[in-house]
């Protein structure tokens, strides 16, 4: 067997639980990491599933016994199954790698494992005494260095992930642009894009930037909301890079930042200059929420027209941005011309809009519209349908339109669509001043049963 002639994994000993002065509390409390774990693996193989629970339910003195009691036989594969499902048990994998070891020899990806399980659990120590391991395996590269980094940042350690930036070339890893960018997106996704910049104004004297790494800065100060760095930095990549159509997701978040810090003069110029220089993002939507929010509405027409010849194409969220533009500010006309090419380019407009649009059209004098609104709501069948409904039908008797609220309120019913008590009473108010009794009876006693066949 393979057991007998396979060389043993070289890993030192690790301590059972960190020292105090290994893993200190870190100044600000984060929820635990949700590691993966088997038990939400419903799928994975028995053998996987064995191994799993020796290392989660043995004590770390007694795993090893435990597995070799199990006869259970492992491969390459399987390693990196049990590590994939195991961060929660990090001494327990160690035992376990240096067992599977004599058995099948370890791929790159589950020495990688190893280390990232160590380094998310903070033990530091012995996650360096793997990556030396690793180093005499000849197996290093910067996917290790990147789990480094993320690990040390996620344990607010950030100095740390420097510093290992900065010896990694001891390690046979170059520090090249790769790990720069690596590095800078750990520190970004962690929030602290202001750390981030303040490494790679070092680093960038010595590793000359590339197209990533202003996007990852810029992501981060787009995610952060700081529209005052995000200049700063798209800055220096016009200085640096020029205008560069490659460059396409940097010039997505700067907008981005512009947009959600309603600077809306400056992302509409930065815009043009971007069209103008061939480089237009694929922020049409942003762009038209920002004017459609600031009641621009010709300015979002014309972006509205402009996006297909630059090769993106409306969708349902950007017809019902300048839909709900156009209702908010009761443009009647300019409303049911834009809703009727939505329709006829098979968009609809959302349930929330569609109630406001039927109210809008009822308090400007049009309930022709109105009941177009809801025919669309019905037919397509916008769900939630209730708000409409309700609303249509109050609209309808505030214009004494009683048999249009009879027809709909049949259709409304056998759709089992809610009326409202309060709507109810609107109504019977208005039949029984209009001397329609018999008629609201109806009404009444058909909505009554829907409540009924409903409770029970």
């Amino acid at each position: 067997m393979a057991a007998s002639s396979q060389k043993p994994v070289t890993i030192p000993s690790i301590p059972t639980k960190p020292a105090s002065s290994t893993v200190p509390t870190p100044p600000t409390l984060r929820p635990p990491p949700a590691f993966p774990s088997y038990l939400s693996s419903p799928n994975i193989h028995l053998k996987i599933k064995t191994l799993c629970e020796i290392l989660v339910k043995c004590s770390v003195g007694e795993v090893e016994i435990a597995l070799s009691n199990s006869g259970i036989q492992v491969n390459s594969e399987d390693i990196e199954s049990v590590l994939r499902l195991s961060y929660a048990a990090p001494t327990a994998c160690v035992k376990f790698f240096r067992w599977s070891g004599f058995q099948a020899k370890p791929t790159p990806y589950a020495w990688n494992l190893l280390v990232d399980l160590l380094g998310k659990n903070r033990l530091f120590e012995a996650m360096w005494d793997a990556v030396r391991s690793m180093k005499q395996e000849d197996l290093l590269s910067l996917a290790t260095f990147a789990s480094i980094f993320s690990s040390y940042v996620k344990a607010d350690k950030c100095s740390e992930a420097i510093m290992a930036f900065d010896i990694m070339d001891r390690y046979g890893c170059p520090q090249d642009v790769a790990a720069l960018n690596s590095l800078l997106s750990a520190i970004c996704r962690d929030n602290e894009t202001a750390k981030a910049l303040e490494f790679y104004d070092k680093a960038k004297e010595k590793i000359v930037p590339d197209a990533d790494s202003f996007a990852i800065l810029l992501e981060g100060w787009e995610k952060e909301g700081n529209v005052v760095k995000a200049r700063h930095t798209f800055g220096e990549m016009i200085i640096r890079r020029g205008w560069d159509s490659k460059n396409m997701s940097a010039y997505d978040a700067f907008l981005t930042t512009l947009v959600k810090g309603s600077e809306v003069q400056e992302a509409l110029k930065f815009l043009k200059v971007m069209k103008d220089r061939k480089c237009l993002p694929v922020m049409y939507n942003a762009i038209i929420e920002l004017l459609s929010n600031n009641n621009m509405v010709d300015p979002a027409y014309k972006y509205l027209d402009e996006m297909v010849y630059d090769g993106a194409f409306p969708n349902s969220q950007t017809y019902n941005l300048i839909f709900h533009c156009l209702v908010k500010n009761k443009k009647v006309r300019e409303a049911t011309n834009f809703f009727h090419e939505m329709v006829k380019n098979e968009f609809y407009p959302d349930p929330q809009k569609c109630t406001f649009a039927i109210k809008m059209f009822f308090e400007e004098d049009d309930p022709e519209m109105a009941i177009e609104i809801w025919e669309c709501v019905f037919e397509n069948e916008i769900h939630p349908m209730e708000e409409s409904a309700n609303v249509l039908l109050v609209g309808l008797r505030d214009y004494d339109r009683l048999s249009e609220v009879k027809r709909f309120m049949g259709n409304i019913l056998d759709k089992k669509i809610k009326v409202n008590t309060s709507t109810m009473r609107k109504l019977r108010n208005a039949f029984v001043k209009a001397g329609k009794e018999d008629t609201y009876d109806w009404i009444a006693k058909r909505w009554g049963a829907q409540w009924e066949d409903s409770s029970q």
